[in-house]
């Protein structure tokens, strides 16, 4: 949850603006941790943290694989049908945070991090 706020709050220093904040649909599995604009562009955000440590190292945004692309997708259009939001761009961002310990958090975003067909 730290994670997710720090990721809204730093999302929104660099121009976002959020319309939803850990979006579950009735009867869908899954979860939008973040949605917002980002200009014209509808940006599902999926918010990664990982703790390093010297004995461990770990890249947040490669948990982000196939299988949870999958629930984010359909996850995101039930929130594009509930809403009703048909038209316009839309993307799904990743942004990766380590937290190193003593140190700022490292952030890491990655625009378009995959690009499925999204219908609307």
């Amino acid at each position: 949850m730290r994670g997710e706020t720090y990721a809204y709050w730093y999302l929104r220093r660099h121009g976002y603006i959020f319309v939803a904040k850990n979006y579950m649909p009735h009867g869908v599995k899954g979860e939008l941790d973040l949605v917002g604009y980002d200009g014209d562009t509808l940006a599902f955000v999926e918010v990664r943290t990982r703790t390093i440590r010297e004995d461990v190292s770990a890249i947040p945004e490669l948990s982000v694989n196939a299988s949870k692309q999958s629930v984010l997708i359909r996850t995101a259009q039930r929130f594009l049908a509930d809403r009703r939001i048909t038209d316009g761009p839309a993307r799904f961002d990743v942004l990766a945070i380590d937290n190193v310990p003593g140190q700022p958090p490292k952030v890491h975003l990655h625009k378009d991090a995959f690009s499925p067909q999204l219908r609307r």
